[in-house]
């Protein structure tokens, strides 16, 4: 039955040699990898707005100012980028780049910084996304958490079914957004022109009175809080794998497309909310409010939000393309379970895929949906792996010195310079408003790694027959313990008495009278194997009988081999109508480690029910 419904939801498997068309055109990436960034402009303005708000409705101005500043930082990011596209063609963004220029640690922490992000991105997506939705609709407020829940469900079984299904699902929703968004900004450039909407009269409904003074300290808050519209640039140069050939340079048109874009709707939000006075608000977005005044309550604006709340809800795609392809890179060097560099059936890192959305709705849950409560700790990630990786840029293009380095490095400088001082930024203004918590998880993440690392290395020092290869044979035991005598036990030993060696079956007695009737029925089948019984004053199996087993593991070279029989019911709840004896013997021995030479083996041996 599950079988059937894994099916049914994620498709069947995919071979291999499909994964060649798997790959994705221009139009198809720039809706699956830049939803996240472009998913930004509903929500950057608002960020910016709500600290200047601190200081009155007058700081409300310096919000053209802020997003000129963080508008162009973004083309600076994506210049260096551009360059990072084209000299790490196979993807891995920070993490490979960092790794190949700055080493194992720093590649660590631009990978940790990264997958916290990405998980953030999800959470902080979905959550502005649930927000459009309860401002058009404020009944539904109180069941945000569902709502998100359900969208996180959704998008992971979407990212499931594989890559060119998920650009056939994202595709439309993300221009249509991209549309909706300019139909809005050049209706309220209109309004402005044509003066339909006066500014003054908004500002006035919605003044406030300051709580703060205006110091740099707070303009430079205001600017950390909209440098989320950088969110997601790293994604195209994380994902160069999935574009068509030629790989780099779809991908690098991709980038540049997407940032003028992402500029441009950003700098227009931004333009309106200023000249109507929009301020944030409880329970209504900035979106929402620019929307209804210049659309009113018509169904233009129900267009407005619901182009919003889709593409927030979707924005979240761009991390399950990108936290699965990291995870991917960084189990294969060790550093995180080895599961998640294997690719599902539909040609996709599943776990990578599994992992982010369950991780992305144990944030939702505990931070109750709330975007606000996410944001501070939005961007402090990404922004450490921007540093990591311009920098590792700039010592790549200085040690190869290819022809027309110094360009190249020049831009990645003045990324690395731009992108380290705006870090720099946002871990002062925001550390005591949650930043703190991610730059207290990145070294955590870091030791995590270094340990699994750690472990897989010495789990390889082990295994090598190199070091000490395995005692030969010198010895070999049979212990098959019985329950009783049925068709499970028959097959049982007709299997052992097959493996060769010293036979010895073994039954643990716990009612004399019981006893006596298994010894009867043994001899009736076994008259030429002696049975031996094991006394058990205390009624306990599993004790006496890895007593046993143990007691029979003498010497280096000797093998035991424990052949288990048991039943299999039909149906999943008849295992609850029986012992569990052979499940906890089986654990019982597992975990019970022989040293110098003396190993055993543990062998099951089912027999299927029919009812």
């Amino acid at each position: 039955m599950l079988a059937d419904l894994r099916r049914w939801l994620i498709g069947p498997p995919l071979p291999t040699e499909r994964m060649h068309h798997e790959r994705l055109g221009k139009a198809q990436a720039l809706a699956v990898l830049s939803s996240d960034a472009l998913s930004s402009t509903a929500y950057a303005t608002e960020e910016i707005l709500l600290v200047l708000t601190l200081a009155g409705t007058g700081a409300v101005r310096l919000s053209l100012p802020i997003a000129a500043a963080i508008a162009t930082l973004l083309f600076i990011v994506a210049s260096s980028y551009y360059q990072t596209v084209h000299a790490y063609p196979q993807g891995g963004g920070a993490y490979l780049v960092t790794k190949d220029n700055l080493g194992r640690l720093p590649s660590l922490i631009a990978g940790a910084a990264l997958l916290i992000d990405y998980v953030l991105t999800v959470a902080v997506s979905i959550s502005a996304g649930v927000a459009a939705i309860t401002s058009a609709f404020p009944f539904l407020y109180p069941e945000r958490v569902e709502i998100a829940l359900l969208m996180v469900a959704f998008i992971t079984i979407v990212n499931l079914r594989g890559v060119r299904e998920t650009g056939r699902v994202f595709m439309v929703p993300t221009y249509f957004f991209i549309a909706v968004m300019y139909l809005l900004i050049a209706a309220g450039l209109y309004r402005i022109a044509t003066g339909t909407v006066p500014p003054h009269v908004v500002q006035a409904e919605t003044a406030s009175t300051a709580i703060q003074h205006l110091s740099l300290f707070l303009i430079l808050r205001a600017f950390a809080s909209g440098c989320t519209a950088l969110t997601g640039i790293e994604a195209i140069a994380d994902g160069v794998p999935i574009f068509k050939p030629p790989e780099a340079d779809n991908a690098g048109k991709t980038l540049l497309i997407m940032v003028t874009i992402l500029s441009s709707i950003f700098l227009g939000i931004t333009y309106l909310s200023y000249h109507f006075g929009v301020l944030p608000k409880e329970g209504e977005t900035v979106v929402s409010q620019i929307a209804r005044l210049v659309f009113g309550r018509s169904f233009l604006y129900y267009l407005v939000q619901f182009a919003t709340a889709l593409i927030l809800l979707l924005a979240a795609n761009t991390s399950y393309s990108d936290f699965p392809r990291l995870s991917m890179w960084m189990a294969r060097d060790g550093f995180l379970p080895r599961q998640f560099a294997h690719l599902g059936d539909r040609l996709v890192y599943s776990n990578g895929i599994l992992a982010l959305g369950f991780l992305a709705s144990f944030l939702i849950i505990l931070f109750g949906a709330s975007t606000h409560a996410l944001i501070p700790l939005y961007a402090v990630g990404v922004f450490i792996s921007f540093t990591l990786s311009q920098t590792s840029m700039v010592l790549r293009w200085f040690r190869l010195r290819t022809p027309g380095w110094y360009i190249r490095a020049f831009f990645n400088g003045i990324g690395a310079l731009a992108t380290g001082i705006v870090l720099v930024v946002i871990a002062a203004t925001k550390f005591v408003h949650g930043a703190w918590i991610v730059l207290a998880l990145i070294p955590l993440l870091v030791r995590m790694f270094l340990a699994i690392r750690e472990h897989y290395d010495h789990v390889a020092e082990e295994l090598t027959v190199e070091k000490r290869p395995p005692s030969p044979v010198k010895k070999h035991t049979v212990i098959v313990p019985i329950g009783d005598v049925h068709r499970g036990v028959l097959k049982a030993m007709y299997y052992a008495q097959a493996l060769g060696g010293t036979l010895k079956p073994v039954y643990i007695d716990l009612n004399p009278k019981r006893t006596e009737r298994v010894k009867e029925k043994w001899e009736r089948y076994f008259p030429d194997v002696e049975l031996v019984i094991i006394p058990s004053p205390y009624r306990s199996v599993i004790g006496p009988l890895v007593e046993f087993i143990d007691a029979n593991i003498q010497e280096e070279g000797q093998y035991v081999t424990v052949v288990i029989p048991e039943f299999v019911p039909a149906k999943w709840w008849h295992h609850f109508l029986h012992n569990q004896t052979a499940w906890a013997l089986r654990v019982a021995l597992l975990y019970r480690r022989n040293w110098q030479g003396r190993f055993r083996i543990l062998t099951s041996v089912p027999f299927y029910l029919k009812y």
